[in-house]
């Protein structure tokens, strides 16, 4: 998901809505989760919220991520200098630091702010990558073995033993206040040059993924854009929900339809809202078109049951989404 302010100022979701922090601390500390329908207690999983859409989920010995975006380059992006044709990197060192040994790696679309540290990770790592076509013809063109990467479409139930299951979801990304979004377009085949520019990464579609960790669970939707197709999700009922903030109210009562579809998840964690631009290091900065407080609201009034987790960089949270320890 791209901030409002690459192709046009955003609105506040819920103008004049404000959510206290004494509220989300609250929230942090209701009663603890259990693996929905199961009456099981959450398994040995923990969760590294790796910034922007980014998980690092550790079931055992084995990771798993999700866009891990950690380079965080400038664009210019944030300080009203958007510049589409900033050139592509990655910081080995700085990755490398966050990843563990990764085994598998989902991916839910080609911005660069979800797809750019990947070919790196999958050349040095082995790991796996999952996403689209578009996904797939992006990263054999920037080196990346074509027998590591699964191709997929949504409705996808991907079992990778050990309890590690993996179902794909169709769904789609976030809009600006004009309905329209940066790079749109997908690749049914490789690019003639491999991309240099963050314009040469296209959305290629949006997918999101249910991922149930370790055998006694829990199971976590993970959303990498603020849309979502309503059909698509209805009936997955994940015991915890990433969902990625909107800068923007273009998708219609999107916070509430999302619940709704969703049925109320136990635990709703709040995504895609700092500042991707800044170090991943300390406490995040906001990305200032992101109204978090009318998010929390928006979540509050629709699911008031469900317990919110405001995440930050250096916490390693446990299998039903409590901080353990500091990192």
């Amino acid at each position: 998901m791209l901030r409002g302010a690459a192709l046009g100022a955003a609105s506040p979701l819920i103008p004049a809505a404000t959510a206290t922090a004494a509220t989300a601390t609250a929230a942090a500390t209701a009663a603890p989760a259990t693996a929905r329908g199961s009456g099981r207690a959450a398994g040995s999983a923990s969760w590294r919220w790796l910034g922007t859409a980014g998980w690092r989920i550790d079931v055992g010995d084995r990771t798993v991520l999700f866009d891990p975006y950690l380079t965080r380059f400038p664009t210019g992006l944030f300080d009203g200098a958007f510049d589409p044709g900033t050139r592509l990197r990655t910081r080995p060192e700085v990755v490398d630091a966050h990843i563990g040994r990764p085994e598998l790696v989902l991916v839910s679309h080609s911005h660069w702010d979800h797809l750019g540290d990947v070919p790196h990770i999958a050349r040095t790592t082995g790991a796996r990558v999952v996403g689209t076509e578009t996904t797939y013809h992006l990263l054999v063109s920037l080196g990346v073995d074509p027998g590591q990467i699964s191709v997929v479409k949504g409705g996808e139930v991907l079992d990778f033993g050990g309890g590690i299951t993996v179902e794909v979801v169709p769904s789609l990304h976030s809009r600006n206040k004009k309905c329209a979004y940066f790079a749109p377009g997908t690749l049914n085949a490789p690019p003639v040059t491999a991309p240099e520019t963050i314009s040469d990464l296209p959305e290629g579609d949006t997918l999101a993924f249910r991922v149930t960790a370790g055998d006694s669970g829990p199971s976590a939707f993970l959303m990498g854009a603020s849309d979502f197709s309503e059909r698509a999700v209805r009936g997955l009922r994940p015991d915890l929900a990433m969902i990625a903030v909107p800068a923007g109210t273009a998708t219609h009562w999107y916070v509430p339809r999302l619940l709704r579809a969703l049925d109320s998840p136990g635990v709703v964690v709040p995504v895609h809202w700092d500042n991707f631009e800044v170090p991943l290091s300390g406490s995040p900065v906001r990305d200032p078109s992101m109204d978090l407080e009318a998010f929390l609201t928006q979540v509050e009034k629709a699911s008031p049951a469900t317990r919110i987790v405001v995440p930050d960089y250096r916490t390693v949270y446990d299998a039903a989404m409590r901080p353990g320890s500091r990192r």
